[in-house]
């Protein structure tokens, strides 16, 4: 074909090689056999690509006089044609379209055109050839059955095989449970697929009831407290079969490497007879004649674990934590995700091991899910490259003044969640890393049970993993000996009688350990770049939501 330069047009020749590389990447991904695209200004011709087979089977190229298929370009291929004619004075548009086809002369409408079990009544007008064009004659394709006009069309073509299976059709209710058998044909205007059942037969399990509370296939959906209500109907949604398909492969990943290096899995009890670590956000039950919580962490029962010479366990449980907090992070229950390995020399071996956890993780979701994840989040699973980058506490907290961010007053050691995101920052453009930890925490922000460093007593053996500006782990050597623990709970101000029976691990013997706990909603709330927690967990629970 004939081509002009571009620029004598008008146009771009470096921007319309733009689409080449379009139309060859759904070639390559094979979501198109080929394409063939011309593009037209001022009568010339100014763009003509090509790529791809006319033929997958047989294997044959595009070729310039390839006929192709186009299904609704048909539309307004005719449309001109018919113009051309209402030019030449052929008809006039208001014409109706009886005068050409007898048979739509005594056409009927639905009294309610959302019930297709309305009385039918004469048209107040008839059908003209201008509602043909602007489609807006009310005829469907009769391909849709949760369409009233549809579901009729449908119906009285299948009237003479099977009256009851029409009229079950035409009462159907959008998202109404079915068993169909039938033939599968070839339907190039059906969009499933390309795919058209032909009906034999039809058992409707469940009636939905209409109208449905929201429409979780519509382009534009409530708001996500509102689908929260809702979250049966909520999850019907493609994007979130994905989310959890992403998370069974991500709990499927954690294991498959635990399990290759030697760990064992355990199960912790959720009610304790005293509080874990502070006491703090704990969730209190009458359990028969005493008091009883729920676990806020598998931390202690862990520990339990190296003294018994487990030396490498993991646990995938639930996690209680009574937060009054309503941000976009935060739940009152939820998943972690816990690990604790014997024989380490500092907190460095953890770190070490978590950041090879991690990258193995992402691998195996990119492999299994990486395309569906970019079709429907928008987000490219990058795999982290190791080791992830390390900012002690004291030079994280100088970094932060030197980029003019100022820490709350009240966090005296800790870092607020403004502060996690600018250190992120930080390291993406210092180290090219989403992944940064921040390590040698105060002992003052840190819990009784962190190991203090040897040189200088007011730092922890601690860090936290920071993942695209989301804190998703925290984790230390654990002090192992009990002298140094009893120390360290009194100078926190704690009563050594309610953990005594956890002073009691390391009384004969325990090795040198240490581990971390991170929240398993949070690392797909991450992975997938998901604005709000909620959306990433099967049943949200937060201080007002004790339902569904």
């Amino acid at each position: 074909m004939n081509t002009v330069t571009p620029e004598t047009v008008g146009l771009s020749s470096s921007r319309l090689a733009r689409i080449d590389r379009v139309m060859q990447g759904y070639v390559e991904r094979g979501q198109l056999a080929g394409t063939i695209t011309v593009l037209l200004r001022r009568g010339q011709t100014a763009h003509f690509g090509m790529c791809g087979q006319m033929d997958r089977s047989s294997e044959i190229p595009m070729r310039e006089d390839t006929i192709f298929r186009i299904f609704s370009m048909t539309k307004p291929i005719t449309s001109l044609a018919v113009m051309m004619l209402f030019e030449e004075g052929a008809f006039h548009l208001q014409y109706p379209i009886s005068m050409f086809i007898p048979e739509l002369a005594d056409l009927k409408v639905l009294s309610n055109q959302m019930d297709a079990s309305s009385e039918r009544i004469p048209l107040a007008r008839p059908i003209t050839i201008h509602d043909l064009l602007t489609h807006t004659s009310g005829l469907g394709y009769g391909l849709d059955t949760l369409l009233p006009v549809d579901a009729l069309m449908l119906q009285e073509k299948m009237m003479r095989m099977d009256e009851t299976l029409a009229e079950k059709i035409a009462t159907l209710g959008m998202e109404s449970a079915v068993t169909i058998t039938g033939k599968v044909i070839d339907n190039p205007v059906v969009k499933l697929n390309q795919l058209e059942i032909q009906l034999e037969s039809l058992l409707v399990e469940n009636f939905s009831e209409s109208p449905l509370p929201f429409d979780p296939f519509a382009e534009t959906l409530p708001a996500l407290d509102y689908r929260l209500d809702w979250r049966y109907m909520d999850l019907r949604r493609p994007v979130n079969q994905l989310l959890f398909q992403v998370q069974t492969t991500t709990e499927m990943a954690m294991r498959e490497y635990w399990l290759k290096h030697d760990f064992i899995e355990v199960h912790s009890p959720k009610l304790t007879g005293s509080p874990s670590e502070s006491g703090a956000e704990l969730f209190s039950l009458e359990y028969f004649d005493r008091t009883a919580y729920l676990a806020q962490s598998p931390q202690f029962y862990k520990q339990m674990a190296m003294a018994a010479g487990f030396e490498r366990i993991f646990e995938i449980g639930p996690v209680f934590r009574a937060d009054p907090s309503f941000t976009a992070r935060h739940m009152t229950e939820f998943t972690g995700v816990d690990m604790e390995f014997s024989w380490i020399d500092s907190h460095e071996d953890v770190m070490a091991f978590e950041e090879n956890w991690l990258q193995n993780i992402y691998t195996r979701v990119k492999e299994t899910h990486g395309d569906a994840i970019k079709e429907f989040f928008g987000v490219d699973i990058v795999i982290p490259q190791v080791p992830f980058p390390r900012i002690p506490m004291k030079q994280a907290i100088e970094i932060l003044k030197a980029r003019g961010y100022t820490l709350p007053a009240e966090k005296k050691g800790d870092i607020d969640p403004g502060g996690e995101r600018e250190l992120a920052d930080y390291a993406k453009e210092k180290f090219g890393s989403d992944f940064v930890y921040l390590t040698d925490w105060p002992a003052t922000v840190r819990p009784f049970y962190h190991m203090r460093l040897p040189d200088d007593p007011t730092l922890t053996r601690s860090f936290d993993l920071i993942a695209n500006g989301l804190e998703i782990t925290t984790g230390a050597q654990r002090e192992h000996r009990v002298e140094v623990l009893q120390k360290q709970a009194l100078e926190k101000g704690l009563h050594l009688e309610p953990i005594q029976y956890y002073l009691d691990f390391f009384r004969y013997g325990c090795p040198p350990h240490g581990g971390f706990g991170l929240g398993l909603t949070r690392l797909i709330m991450v992975m997938l770049n998901l604005s709000n927690i909620r959306e990433a967990v099967y049943i949200f629970r937060g201080p007002t939501r004790l339902n569904p």
